[in-house]
């Protein structure tokens, strides 16, 4: 039997009688009343105490999912169940794990006899691993509302967090071009004639007129049917990640490695869904993992898995370990989208023979991260002398960015300026964009 814990109502009225008892040394009347209250006190603590550890009690259960998507609000729900014949309360305190820094995973409800009711709220991981939830504690009360009773529900679980698969789901979903547009990313005209018959559909808004197929339509009664195409190859897409040390620079709680790995498996996904073969390259002083472009069913769990496994390093990181590895371990020519940081020209300089030599075997894009905080300072007014200096600095900071990017085109090497908030969409569009001009 759990002990009881005693609630405020209680403890205030124990207050209000020691109060009277005093007050019976100087009006001896009050005493019997106070007395009498004390006795009415004990009674109803004892009936109590015996409503809620007599028959009935209460359990719970949680439902969210085994794999947590880093970074997005992850759903979980508490159900409370009560097995008592008379209406209780009951606070729930859910036992979330203490890495998500969950203080708020509780909640309180009424239920009515045999009744259940739910507890909803998010977490929000930030670090990929595996996490363990513990008990749900309920605290029961009666409509006495004296003491709770505290049952400890066994709903310990472990759950996995994983690349956002929040955002790569929305986004495949979207990947379509007739709904890109609805998460930010552009429609892409196609070039050339590449292409070959994938499958001949019922006509929606925003098919191409000129695809109609006549045949077809007037086989069906005169519904509009349209020609589907598809590539007539698939192309290989590689994703290169740099794991070195300023890809561990924080932004919104989460590296700017864990951003450009959610980016990563949105991109990888887009391209298998467009039948492309999608790669990954890992690397930081040392080339880390190596999967050759390739499609089919175990590609996106493979690749998924082996972005669960990647951690940033405190090393700065080997470009020429990287031309190896796409030298030598993929045969034709690729489109190589690079996660990299660099923070000034000299630290792109070091590694910009590197890229050179990639951009003239592949089709290579190198994707800078724009820095959000030093945007804000820029069209923050400034209003005292400190501030100029801050906008200065700010400004010859955000030139770096410009001209790393600068550089990188003269040099024959792609380049894509973005935000972290906006890197999956921008990161689509410019694949997307390459793919329809036949430039991969």
């Amino acid at each position: 039997m759990t002990l009881p814990y005693v609630t405020r109502r209680p403890v205030w009225l124990l207050v209000a009688l020691a109060a009277g008892a005093a007050l019976a040394y100087v009006w001896p009347p009050l005493l019997p009343a106070v007395q009498l209250g004390a006795a009415v006190l004990a009674v109803a603590l004892l009936a109590d105490a015996l409503l809620l550890w007599g028959r009935g009690g209460a359990s719970a259960t949680r439902a969210t999912d085994d794999i947590l998507s880093m970074g997005d609000p992850n759903p979980v729900t508490i159900t409370v169940e009560s097995r008592y014949a008379l209406p209780v309360r009951v606070t729930v305190l859910d036992e979330a794990p203490v890495a998500f820094q969950k203080r708020d995973a509780a909640g309180v409800v009424t239920l009515s006899p045999g009744g259940t009711a739910e507890v909803r709220y998010t977490v929000r991981p930030t670090a990929r691993g595996a996490y363990g939830f513990g008990a749900t504690n309920l605290y029961v009360a009666s409509p006495l509302g004296l003491l709770e009773r505290r049952v400890r529900a066994p709903t310990d679980a472990e759950a996995r967090v994983y690349p956002s698969i929040i955002q790569m789901r929305r986004l495949a979903f979207l990947a379509d071009p007739r709904r890109m547009g609805e998460a930010g990313a552009r429609r892409i005209r196609r070039a050339g004639t590449t292409l070959e018959l994938d499958q001949i559909a019922a006509y929606v808004p925003g098919d191409d007129r000129r695809a109609v197929n006549w045949k077809a339509t007037a086989r069906r009664g005169g519904a509009l049917h349209v020609n589907r195409y598809t590539d007539e190859r698939s192309q290989p897409v590689i994703v290169a990640l740099d794991m070195g040390r300023a890809m561990r620079s924080p932004f919104d709680g989460l590296t700017l490695l864990d951003h450009s790995i959610n980016a990563a498996l949105v991109l990888l996904n887009t391209a298998l869904r467009v039948h492309d073969r999608a790669g990954l390259v890992t690397f930081d002083h040392e080339v880390r993992t190596v999967r050759p472009p390739s499609r089919g069913p175990g590609t996106l769990p493979a690749l998924l898995d082996a972005l669960y496994r990647q951690e940033p390093s405190f090393l700065d990181p080997g470009y020429e370990a990287l031309h190896a590895a796409l030298t030598t371990r993929v045969g034709s020519r690729a489109l190589v989208l690079l996660f990299a940081h660099f923070d000034t020209r000299a630290a792109l300089d070091r590694q910009l023979p590197y890229l050179r030599r990639i951009g003239q075997r592949h089709r290579l894009v190198v994707v800078l991260f724009e820095n959000t905080g030093i945007r804000d300072l820029l069209a923050a007014r400034s209003e005292r002398l400190e501030d100029v200096y801050v906008k200065t600095a700010a400004e010859a900071l955000a030139m770096e960015t410009r001209e790393v990017a600068r550089a990188l085109e003269q040099a024959g090497v792609g380049a894509l300026v973005t935000r972290p908030e906006t890197l999956s969409v921008d990161a689509v569009n410019r694949y997307l964009a390459l793919k329809a001009a036949g430039a991969l």
